[in-house]
């Protein structure tokens, strides 16, 4: 599914939500499942082959979700939803070697591949977080092994127990 921007998608994002919501009881929304279960679309991007997003429907759709709190949300941009929605925003980063092999075993197109090999390289999701968030909640993880997804389960989760004990007294 595509964004209007190029965005780095196989940087681990569903890895990473799928394991954080089974540990910390969190509901997980993948947006891109979201979008093709209830056809949350706004046309088809013939240069990358992918359908576009309906933003707007998108946050319709998740908004009373979103209310209740307590939501893991996977998606490859940030800057449509509401930042009331997060807490916490996680930006995961990949060296572009590990990054451009995942997305090539995908079989993403060349000009898919180079314009999200950039987008990485540039920093564009950082940016776009930054800019849409409170800069003090926006954090960068690194995501090129195994060993840093544990890493990042277990750094989320103690910031998950500890936003918990803080809003709870």
């Amino acid at each position: 599914m595509c964004h209007r921007k190029p965005r780095t998608p196989g940087v681990g994002k569903t890895t990473l939500g799928k394991e954080l919501a089974s540990k910390s009881g969190l509901k997980y929304i993948n947006v891109g499942d979201l979008a093709r279960e209830e056809q949350l679309y706004d046309g088809y991007d013939e240069e990358y082959d992918c359908p576009i997003l309906d933003e707007d429907r998108v946050v319709d759709e998740l908004d009373n979700q979103m209310r209740e709190g307590g939501v893991i949300v996977d998606y490859h941009g940030c800057d449509f939803f509401p930042e009331r929605w997060f807490h916490i925003v996680f930006v995961l980063r990949t060296d572009t070697n590990v990054l451009y092999e995942r997305l090539e075993t995908r079989g993403y197109n060349e000009k898919k591949l180079t314009d999200n090999i950039q987008c990485e390289i540039f920093q564009v999701l950082y940016e776009e977080a930054t800019a849409s968030y409170k800069e003090e909640i926006v954090h960068q993880l690194p995501s090129n092994k195994p060993e840093e997804l544990e890493n990042n389960v277990d750094q989320i989760l103690k910031w998950i127990e500890q936003w918990i004990k803080d809003h709870n007294s």
